[in-house]
């Protein structure tokens, strides 16, 4: 083919045209890394500095661990960084159990009052309880103040239920049949067929949960007490209402700066889920191809 006859967009694209798309991602890269380096600049840096800078500082002339310091001192910090741990961790492996066995059961055609459970499903997605009748709901199964109650009310989230039940009807039918004629029952097809070939999936649902966990506050600062805090809600009380940190056991405040602190506890909130991206996004990026291919 004459490069006169090519299509508009197989041409090479123009210098002034990737001048331009080189400047739009060098914009985007700087408005997303800039902060975050500010972030964790401020909370390497010192008392002095981050008080003659006007509370933000972008390269600490003299790196210090102060803040990380006092908050892994105080023991506040570190036991809500066990219980949001805990959470997600307990959280994403039942979501998944759930999750999974409720999707395979709705895939199948025929099953017994699957189209009733299903719009069952599906209309508490469309109409969602309320916040008075969610916490009168946890009260009386006597959840209050257990970290249960951080789990059990969001155990199956209907957007991911729907996901996997679309990954699993994707699923050619020849493979159920040949598992069948084996004598395979329901629960050999779902842990030899259906999950050896949803690993994508299951990395991506993964996910969706394990942030959906570890992010949350809101459920923490409803049914908790403040002793039983997540990493999360405590973030929220130093940044947001901005309390200082004080030791679990003495109560007796700590001398670094509050921004220093409150930069600390966010790198220590965000850090994690920044590790755990990469192993997954493999799997992530597979999934999300596989499913716009098969749909």
């Amino acid at each position: 083919m004459s490069a006169s006859a090519r299509p508009g967009w197989m041409e090479k694209p123009r210098p002034l045209t990737q001048t331009a798309k080189a400047l739009a991602l060098a914009t985007v890269v700087l408005l997303v890394c800039v902060p975050f380096l500010v972030i964790v600049s401020t909370s390497l840096a010192s008392t002095r500095e981050v008080v003659d800078n006007g509370g933000w500082v972008l390269w600490p002339s003299e790196p210090t661990l102060d803040a990380y310091r006092d908050i892994f001192d105080g023991g506040i910090v570190t036991h809500a960084l066990g219980v949001s741990a805990g959470v997600t961790i307990v959280g994403t492996l039942l979501s998944l159990v759930c999750t999974v066995t409720l999707a395979y059961a709705l895939s199948r055609p025929g099953v017994f009052g699957g189209k009733p459970v299903l719009l069952l499903v599906l209309f508490t997605f469309l109409f969602p309880p309320g916040m008075i009748p969610s916490f009168l709901l946890v009260k009386e199964l006597g959840l209050l103040d257990s970290y249960a109650s951080l789990v059990l009310p969001v155990l199956v989230n209907v957007f991911n239920l729907v996901v996997l039940r679309g990954f699993f009807q994707s699923i050619p039918e020849e493979l159920y049949e040949a598992a069948r004629l084996d004598g395979a029952g329901d629960w050999r097809v779902l842990v030899s067929v259906v999950l050896p070939l949803s690993k994508a999936a299951l990395a991506v649902v993964g996910l969706f949960y394990a942030v959906a966990y570890w992010n949350s506050w809101f459920y923490a600062s409803l049914y908790l007490e403040s002793d039983h805090w997540p990493l999360q809600q405590v973030l929220r009380t130093y940044v947001v209402a901005g309390a200082g940190l004080t030791d679990a056991t003495t109560g007796e405040a700590t001398v670094t700066a509050p921004q220093t602190v409150q930069m600390a506890v966010l790198v220590i909130a965000t850090v994690p889920i920044l590790l755990v991206y990469p192993f997954l996004q493999k799997y992530f990026t597979k999934g999300v191809l596989t499913g716009a291919i098969k749909s």
